[in-house]
């Protein structure tokens, strides 16, 4: 019987998980990488209203690629207020604490 191994599948686009307890390679915080997943979350906000805006505007007739970068951003916004959410929670919980 041949035995099968299992490999970690990396997506386009995406970083590969790394341990909790193994530093990154660049040693980015919390903060850092919470920055930098607003300013992505908000850089696709920017471009659906850009390719709304050519939409409407007649500049381009691509209601598919239009219509993707919409979902991509609404889902991404929507991804981050639930990330937000859930710390908010944690906070809430750890405050609750008795020492």
């Amino acid at each position: 019987m041949k035995e099968i191994t299992m490999q970690p599948v990396s997506l386009p686009g995406s970083s590969p998980l790394k341990s909790p307890g193994a530093p990154s390679a660049a040693g980015a915080g919390f903060s850092e990488i919470l920055s930098r997943s607003i300013t992505e979350v908000n850089s696709q906000a920017m471009e659906a209203d850009l390719l709304v805006k050519g939409l409407a505007s007649g500049e381009h007739a691509n209601i598919h690629e239009t219509m993707i970068a919409m979902e991509k951003s609404g889902i991404s916004f929507r991804l981050m207020t639930r990330v937000q959410q859930k710390a908010l929670d944690a906070y809430r919980e750890i405050m609750r604490m008795q020492i």
